[in-house]
């Protein structure tokens, strides 16, 4: 950027620039006060500054297959509009296979879960097959409650279950990120703890708002089991457990009026239930179901216990 100054007399005009006040580029500046000018000036550098970032930040091109989600949380939807509903999100970090490209939606399937769904096209960033499988070998989920990382598009605060590099400096691909937080060794049940009162979310799966399924689906993925998605996928695996013999962490599984079932929570140290209805939230289970005090009467039916290890 061409800058030059040129501000004349300043005790003649203190209040106001005469014609060869300041010039920013080809544009010559007569404002009223010096003071506009200079902010007019620093309006430029810092947009010159962005422009230098875009364009390192490169929307995904046609003929581009992977990716990964570059913010916090990204919603997937069943359609490609944004008044579709949510059906999944991505957390940071988390790679895509692009089954079909459009403007400004892209059809994915997680490489974690394999849903399917569509997002927008500017949420993700591009990888080659080769920085996938580095990625892949390479990155850890966090289990801070929420750590603050910074990167191309400057600080972003995320959630637990994310994937990031397991040292404070990492990079994805060609994008290189710090972490607020080292990564060090949790309890489980003290991670799905940390989650309590998180608000509930139909397809959400982090601290800012999570559905049943999605809450165990990402506590287990600290404890190196990659579930599915839904809670009836969920249910397919393990073995079951009576419910006198239930532990720590046991997924319990609830049915609706048609008996299929449709919602899971984890047990807890003294046999009651963490689980997302309404909020993140520990209610009492019985053999017949979750009890909420609250509401003084069974929230869900039980359907089964199991354990996965």
């Amino acid at each position: 950027m061409n800058l030059t100054k040129r501000f004349g007399d300043l005790y003649e005009c203190r209040y106001s620039f005469r014609t060869d006040a300041v010039v920013v580029g080809d544009e010559d500046l007569r404002c009223t006060t010096i003071i506009h000018g200079l902010k007019l000036v620093k309006y430029r550098l810092e947009n010159a500054k962005f422009e230098a970032m875009s364009e390192k930040i490169k929307w995904l091109e046609p003929q581009q297959r992977y990716a990964f989600c570059a913010l916090s949380v990204v919603p997937v939807r069943e359609e490609p509009k944004d008044s579709a509903q949510q059906v999944t999100q991505l957390l940071f970090g988390e790679p895509v296979e692009i089954l079909a490209h459009g403007q400004p939606w892209l059809k994915i399937r997680s490489f974690l879960d394999a849903y399917e769904g569509f997002i927008d096209h500017k949420q993700v960033l591009a990888l080659t097959e080769k920085e996938l499988r580095r990625w892949l070998d390479a990155s850890i989920y966090s289990n801070q409650h929420y750590q603050t990382i910074n990167g191309p598009i400057g600080l972003q605060n995320l959630s637990g279950g994310s994937l990031i590099g397991s040292t404070l400096a990492f990079s994805i691909g060609d994008f290189n990120y710090t972490s607020d937080h080292e990564t060090t060794a949790i309890e489980g049940w003290d991670y799905a703890m940390s989650f309590l009162n998180t608000p509930y979310l139909w397809g959400g799966k982090s601290i800012f708002g999570i559905d049943c399924s999605g809450f165990v689906q990402n506590v287990y993925r600290q404890l190196d089991f990659n579930l599915p998605r839904d809670a009836h996928q969920q249910a397919e695996i393990g073995n079951l457990v009576a419910f006198e013999d239930r532990q720590l962490l046991d997924l319990a599984f609830f049915k609706n009026a048609n008996g299929k079932i449709h919602h899971v929570g984890l047990v807890s140290p003294d046999g009651q239930i963490l689980h997302a209805s309404g909020q993140v939230r520990l209610d009492n289970l019985t053999a017949e179901g979750i009890y909420n005090e609250a509401a003084a009467d069974f929230t869900h039916s039980l359907f089964e216990i199991r354990r996965l290890f």
